[in-house]
């Protein structure tokens, strides 16, 4: 797996840049100072990247996981077997690349999906080709269905805050964590619905938390702080790629705040909304994300503010029936040790013990609405997500 720092112009912080045999990812750990992205070659680096927190986001993690094997698959020498031989190899590469992050829903459901992509190739045929390349197209069509996805959850997620607006003209919105472009394919899920209210002009501001230890928020805002009127920034979306891809320049409104700093914050009525992103979903709402999301919920409800997760239903996961069964990931002590996500230089005492969960679960109870690309999940009268319903009611359209 190589660096390579000459790509920031051209691809204008994509997180993940994909042709057909290569595939490049943004190192996240390198921003605000440094643009750099790694060459993806293979199943290993792709695992790498996961594990160590280059690539971000379960969308993003789940996309990276299948397209790195897809790059290997393009660039793998004459394959000796059949089909059969083909799915077992793909099969098994696959369940690596979910071993490098349990937490994330989306890798595991990505990597069911192929399997059964692969399978049914095989059974139509007993060249070995034939299944690799259903692999590779079924891995490049994840890559595409996820950023209109995420618009759609945008659009949904939009309306939700435009009916809460009553007689004010503009809301306010506190996110936490990356849950923009870097963290999908392209678009955003938290934060795609941020821009999609910022584009109907009912964003008065998006206050985004530091998001430690790793600073999600800090390094990916700050690469785009510009001095523009009233400290604008052009955070929550990196800027458009040359040639107008997507369009003219968005500016939000927005700032950044402590994480200590969010109950002062509502206290303060200067938020009216809170939204986060997903990394699992349990069948009755509880939802595992970023560690910090639980408090920011609490401190929602304490305040009377609605506090929503954006997540595609992929990040839904029926298997589990609570929160309590999703398994939370422990990092290494070295990200609270040191400064930079564990990057820099020791800032705590040497021997101190460290307790570093990635994630947290919020309890469903603490959560108004979940905001999906196929509409928004309510409570019934009874205050409870019927998930499962309202899955089998998508599937049956």
């Amino acid at each position: 797996m190589a660096n390579n720092s000459n790509h920031s112009e051209i691809h204008a912080l994509q997180s993940i840049c994909y042709k057909r045999g290569s595939l490049q990812l943004l190192d996240q750990r390198k921003l605000p100072l440094e643009t750099v992205y790694l060459d993806i070659k293979n199943a290993s680096d792709g695992w790498f990247a996961i594990k160590e927190m280059v690539v971000r986001g379960a969308p993003a993690i789940a996309i990276a996981a299948a397209l790195s094997l897809a790059v290997e698959a393009v660039n793998l020498e004459k394959f000796q077997g059949t089909a059969d031989d083909a799915v077992s190899f793909l099969a098994q590469k696959l369940d690596y690349l979910v071993s490098s992050r349990p937490t994330a829903v989306n890798l595991s459901d990505a990597a069911t999906k192929l399997k059964e992509i692969i399978v049914k190739a095989a059974s139509t045929s007993s060249e070995a080709n034939v299944v690799f390349q259903a692999y590779i197209e079924a891995a490049e069509i994840m890559l595409e269905d996820d950023v209109a996805s995420n618009k759609a959850i945008g659009s949904y997620g939009a309306s939700c805050f435009e009916s809460q607006l009553k007689d004010a003209k503009k809301i306010s919105i506190l996110t936490h964590c990356n849950s923009g472009s870097l963290a999908t394919a392209g678009y955003g899920t938290a934060l795609g619905v941020i821009r999609a209210v910022h584009a109907q002009g009912i964003l008065e501001k998006a206050y985004c938390t530091e998001t430690r230890p790793f600073n999600q928020e800090v390094s990916y805002a700050s690469k785009h702080l510009l001095a523009f009127g009233n400290h604008k920034l052009l955070c929550l979306l990196p800027p458009p790629p040359p040639r107008g891809l997507y369009g003219p320049t968005h500016f939000l409104p927005a700032t950044l705040i402590a994480d200590s700093a969010a109950a002062a914050l509502m206290k303060a009525g200067r938020v009216q909304g809170v939204i986060v992103g997903a990394d699992r979903v349990a069948a009755n709402g509880d939802t595992a994300n970023k560690i910090g999301t639980y408090s920011l919920a609490v401190c929602a409800k304490h305040h009377g503010i609605p506090f929503y997760v954006a997540a595609p239903l992929t990040s839904v996961d029926l298997s589990l029936p609570s929160g309590e069964s999703i398994i939370i990931e422990e990092r290494s002590p070295k990200e609270l040790l040191n400064s930079r996500g564990g990057l820099g230089e020791q800032v705590a005492a040497s021997g101190i013990s460290v307790w570093n969960p990635a994630f947290d679960v919020t309890p469903a109870n603490l959560i108004s609405g979940i905001i999906t690309e196929k509409g928004v999940i309510t409570k019934s009268k009874d205050e409870d997500f019927d998930i499962r319903g309202f899955v089998q009611k998508m599937i049956a359209q």
